[in-house]
């Protein structure tokens, strides 16, 4: 496909191309260090008033071709991200090859045409969505900008999602293992210019795991060359706190070998406060109001390393290994909350204050090794070995203190509790994929076998320590699941097709000692999948697809042990989960390659959602993880994307859908209760060039959300307001960025659960309204693509 550059100065009429007798041009674009440049711009210039003819893209290896070229006198000219050759004269009189065309490190326009103004290109595939960033006016802002502005993706509290549901991030095909939190801190500090696509899968196929939604996978340019490079960055942001990150990262490539070690360091204090109001009920009504004000300050040391090793003994064999390493020697939180009790006329009749101190230790080391050999035709084996060691201790104090309304002392209540879990994961995979034919053809087997342990301790304080066995438990869960898949793909014409079968048998033992259960289940389950495209014609294309998928419980969520804010106010994992099976149906339609207009249906089964209940004789609020009886979504999403002006793009997103889970009520004679919300979510960003060399960036996004469902709350209405500015120095060797978020403080919004004896709503406020600052620095030959990657293995989505 020629670049949209090219087809837009068509359209303009700028195309002087003969229709007589043809030469064919060809040659190579590189940069000042003789490394070939990946789909650079090429431009074949008229001499009297350098006035476009025509342009290319080069390929992969930096080569490109011009066909039919008239008889004449040319300039020729390269260019890539800013990066801009001299004028080449020529004169073609025969097919003609030329050297190399240098780009240097400078910016210029082309007859009012600024390379760096290219649109992103959106690409429908028969099982994905490629959003095409490489060379256009946004693949000089941050990976997580990219990702943001993604078709179909909106961002809700800092956590990208799909359909109205978290999304995963591949970083070529490759998982990357982190936090909502730690992935957003990553991809603000990857450079969009290393970007060259993203995909968006909304039903991902049979060679991935049956468990798990829609991805975003990040696919990066692959001009790599022989060399070294590395950088250095740090972070500053101003909240309530002020909070530091730096890291440094480094990339060395060979012949045959390709290292790349990371170190990141974010000493953090975060501070975050929550309003909440329960109305208990009785038989006549409203018995007593508690009206909460809950701080909290939490303190985190987090150490991150990565280390990837990858070994091409030939062009048909390569052995690579990954190792992530998070060390959080320290997460010291201090909570304290305030409690006025009232009674149902609003007289005040008591209140009671607690004091909390939680310590947490946290380390997650995983390995990965991967042997992948080439056949002679097109066919590919690999074979897959992956370990996971997680540990996390955790102690708690807390200390409440009850008073009259004239602050004299009623009574104290005080306990203590120890925590403590160990997970090990092992995995193993094989994947072979060749042509049969025409029809492309992949299959695979794998295995992972889970081990986890939990054990609380829970001490009464009043009196001296005392063991409480009734409040203490040790859990242990076993889990074994194997797979296996086959695909089968084909492209027509105008027609592509893609359909595949996984099976997995899964066996999970949970045994608790406390409550004296064991939750033993075996089950064996089919997972098809099915798409189809039909491109209409150049202007009109409608694709479908449709995949069963799994969701299992996370392992914190398995865990019976409670997490306490005080006696009253608590948290507790369910060993009685259940595995819930879904199936998601997708029909879309695109318009001129701008105009997409996206259907989709899920039936989520007995979704696992964690619900909040008011006990109303005991005067207690709990969150509990339990599955539904049932849950819908279903919507219409409308995304275009436009360059306004030649330094101006913006992007716009649109989301009418429906919500709901119908779940018991266990708080309510285990009344069956259906919660629902129909929202609208509108995202309308501005990215902007500020200077002629595209080295000054500017960025202003307003988001809006009508509201939302959360298990057995709403939230309510929220809006948010970013603005951004990002300045290149030193031929892009240095990058400084500053941004600020929720400036309107509407961002957060309260949240409410009100419906038969339930009638409790809460407000959290974390620090987001801030500004943020950022310094990046690259050196050696930073123009390299390294290996980085992540661990792509599922099973550990569901560590905590």
């Amino acid at each position: 496909m020629k670049p949209l550059l090219v087809i837009f100065c068509f359209a303009l009429g700028f195309s002087h191309v003969s229709y007589g007798q043809g030469f064919e041009l060809s040659g190579e674009v590189k940069d000042q260090y003789q490394e070939p440049v990946a789909f650079a711009s090429v431009f074949l210039l008229t001499v009297t008033d350098s006035t476009l003819v025509t342009g290319t893209s080069a390929d992969e290896n930096g080569a490109f071709l011009f066909s039919n070229i008239a008889e004449g006198l040319y300039f020729l000219k390269a260019s890539y991200i800013g990066q801009v050759s001299e004028n080449l004269p020529l004169e073609i009189l025969k097919d003609t090859k030329i050297g190399a065309l240098i780009l240097e490190q400078e910016a210029e326009q082309l007859n009012e045409v600024t390379v760096t103004s290219n649109k992103p290109v959106v690409k429908r595939e028969v099982d994905r969505i490629v959003f095409n960033v490489e060379n256009t006016v946004i693949s000089q802002n941050s990976s997580w900008d990219i990702l943001r502005q993604t078709p179909g993706v909106l961002m809700m509290n800092d956590e990208l999602k799909v359909r109205n549901q978290a999304t995963t991030v591949y970083i070529n095909d490759r998982k990357v293992q982190l936090s909502s939190d730690e992935v957003k801190s990553l991809l603000e500090n990857y450079q969009g210019e290393n970007i060259k696509s993203v995909e968006v899968i909304h039903n991902p196929p049979a060679s991935y795991d049956a468990e798990g939604g829609s991805i975003l996978n990040i696919i990066t340019s692959k001009n790599v060359s022989i060399g070294y490079k590395g950088n250095v960055n740090a972070g500053y942001t101003q909240g309530v706190f002020p909070k530091y990150n730096f890291g440094t990262s480094h990339f060395y490539k060979t012949k045959r070998l390709n290292v790349n070690a990371s170190y990141n360091y974010a000493p953090k204090k975060e501070y975050k406060n929550t309003l909440n109001n329960t109305n208990f009920m009785g038989d006549s009504g409203i018995v007593s109001v508690w009206d909460t004000d809950f701080d909290q300050v939490i303190r985190s040391n987090t150490h991150s390393a990565g280390l990837i090793i990858d070994y091409d003994f030939n062009d048909k064999n390569v052995l690579s290994f990954t190792s992530n390493v998070l060390i959080q020697p320290k997460r010291d939180a201090d909570f304290f909350q305030e409690t006025s009790i009232k009674d149902a006329s609003g007289v005040l009749d008591s209140l009671f204050t607690t004091n909390s101190f939680l310590s947490e230790r946290k380390n997650n080391i995983s390995g990965d090794l991967t042997f992948k050999h080439q056949f002679k035709d097109q066919g590919n084996l690999t074979v897959n070995a992956h370990y996971t060691n997680f540990d996390l201790d955790r102690n708690q104090d807390v200390n409440s203190d009850y008073f009259e309304p004239n602050g004299s002392l009623i009574r104290d209540f005080n306990f203590s509790t120890l925590a403590d879990q160990q997970i090990e994961i092992i995995t193993a995979q094989i994947d072979y994929n060749d042509y049969l034919g025409s029809v492309f053809f992949e299959t695979g087997i794998k295995s992972s076998f889970i081990d986890s342990k939990s054990k609380l301790d829970y001490f009464l304080e009043n009196n001296g320590t005392e063991f409480i066995p009734n409040l203490s438990d040790d859990y242990t869960y076993d889990e074994s699941v194997y797979a296996g898949y086959f695909s089968l793909s084909k492209d027509w014409e105008k027609w592509s097709v893609k359909t595949g079968l996984r099976a997995e048998q899964t066996e999970s033992s949970g045994v608790s000692v406390n409550v004296s259960t064991i939750n033993d289940l075996s089950y064996f389950e089919l997972f098809p999948s099915f798409y189809l495209l039909h491109n209409i014609n150049d202007n009109h294309s409608l694709s479908f697809d449709y995949a069963r998928k799994v969701q299992r419980p996370r392992y914190e969520d398995l865990n019976p042990f409670r997490t306490y804010i005080n006696e009253r106010t608590f948290e507790e994992g369910n060993p009685n989960l259940m595995p819930s099976f879904g199936h998601n149906f997708n029909l879309n339609y695109t318009l001129n390659q701008e105009y997409y207009f996206d259907f989709y249906y899920r039936d989520n089964g007995m979704y696992i959602s964690t619900l909040t209940f008011q006990d109303n004789d005991n005067f207690v609020l709990r969150d509990i993880t339990q599955n539904v009886l049932e849950s819908t979504s279903y919507g219409i999403d409308f995304t275009y994307g436009k360059s306004i002006i030649n330094n101006w793009y913006l992007y716009s997103y649109i989301s009418l859908f429906h919500e709901d889970e119908t779940f018991i009520a266990l708080q309510s004679d285990d009344y069956s209760f259906k919660n629902e919300y129909n929202g609208a979510y509108i995202d309308l960003t501005n990215y902007v060039t500020l200077s002629n060399d595209g080295s000054f960036k500017g960025e202003l996004g307003f988001v809006y959300l009508s509201g939302w469902l959360q298990g057995s709350y709403i939230q309510e209405e929220s809006t948010n307001l970013t603005v951004g500015l990002r300045k290149s120095f030193f031929n892009n060797r240095a990058v400084l960025s500053v941004s600020a978020n929720d400036l309107l403080g509407n961002y957060n919004s309260y949240v409410s659960s009100q419906y038969l004896n339930q009638d409790n709503r809460f407000l959290t406020v974390p620090e987001t309204q801030y500004v943020k600052f950022g310094f990046t620095y690259n050196f050696g030959n930073f123009r390299l693509e390294d290996n980085q990657r992540s661990i792509d293995k599922l099973e550990l989505d569901r560590l905590e």
